[in-house]
């Protein structure tokens, strides 16, 4: 663990960056409650609305192209090939698919007769809108004039699957080559539930927050308390006293981003005890963006980013302006 006078400082100057960004209200995958997840369209309502940071995910095509999807292939559920018809699971990795071949599939509409489909009943269909690039993101922020708005992007990459996305180190050289290029190091976030991305991200561009995504419950569970996991590049919470919090600052995290279900006002005080800021995901629901405002976290990812403004303004939460944009 850290010597006790590097975490009073290292709490200090987290605190006080933490006081500067106040709460963190993030739209998940732009908004997906409301428009297309992960497209312009979803961002740009987003940025118009008012939100903190843009949440999104990304990927990298087989000609080198980083594209945005929370998906590591075609999702099967969105994806429509040029005669209309959905792609048949698992559907192809975006490694294996160049960009001008990503572009000929519409993400617009959710197959009507899903699961997805039924979790959210009231998104807006654009029939028509594709993948888009991280690059024309970065350009519709610019264009939206927002200087303020920051990007909190998620490697997806999974080390049980190595066939479905590029490799660590090649993911991360593409993502932060991008980033510098464009210009956005000091917008951004990384984070992911692969933390070798991560680690990664730490050596090569110290200055770029990283966010430590976790799940402790159910089939998609990518942490244990007891134990290192595929998932956790070594780090191993039963060296860290079974903590969670503590496991991520020696691992040098910045933000703790768990399911909203596993925290607890001792967890959250703990990783505050430590500097770490707690940004929870996915809440959708009134009465549990009250709860965690409550239990006192830093910011939430939410698919209603309409309905986690209403509730953050009921709590005296300052909230961010729009800028309306088009895509």
């Amino acid at each position: 663990m850290p010597s006790r006078a590097a975490t009073i400082v290292t709490v200090f100057s987290i605190l006080m960056a933490g006081q500067a960004m106040g709460f963190d209200l993030e739209a998940h995958r732009g908004g997906r409650a409301l428009l297309p997840e992960n497209t312009l369209p979803a961002f740009a309502n987003a940025l118009s609305m008012g939100v903190d940071t843009l949440e999104l995910d990304v990927g990298v095509t087989a000609d080198g192209e980083v594209v945005v999807s929370h998906e590591r292939g075609l999702n099967p559920d969105l994806a429509r090939d040029a005669g209309g018809a959905y792609v048949a699971a698992p559907g192809t990795p975006l490694v294996k698919l160049r960009l001008d071949e990503v572009r000929t599939y519409d993400v617009g509409q959710i197959r009507p007769d899903s699961a997805y489909a039924k979790q959210f009943p009231d998104q807006r269909a654009l029939p028509g809108t594709r993948i888009p690039t991280l690059s024309e993101l970065f350009a519709l922020v610019r264009k939206s004039g927002n200087s303020r708005v920051r990007l909190n992007i998620e490697t997806k990459i999974d080390p049980n699957h190595p066939d479905q996305s590029l490799d660590p180190q090649a993911f991360v050289a593409k993502l932060l080559g991008l980033i510098e290029t464009e210009t956005f190091s000091d917008r951004v976030m990384i984070q992911s539930f692969d933390w070798r991305t991560l680690q990664l991200v730490q050596q090569q561009a110290p200055k770029i927050p990283t966010v430590y995504l976790t799940l402790q419950r159910g089939s998609g569970q990518t942490v244990a308390l007891d134990k290192a996991t595929n998932w956790t590049a070594g780090f191993s919470p039963a060296d860290h006293g079974g903590s969670l919090p503590w496991t991520i600052k020696a691992a040098g995290g910045a933000i703790w981003s768990p399911y909203f279900g596993d925290v607890t006002a001792a967890l959250i005080s703990e990783a505050h005890d430590l500097g770490l800021r707690v940004v929870v995901w996915t809440v959708n629901k009134r009465e549990d963006m009250t709860r965690m405002i409550e239990l006192g976290v830093d910011g939430m990812i939410s698919d209603r980013p309409d309905l986690l403004r209403a509730v953050a303004g009921e709590n005296g939460i300052a909230l961010p302006a729009g800028t309306p944009v088009e895509p």
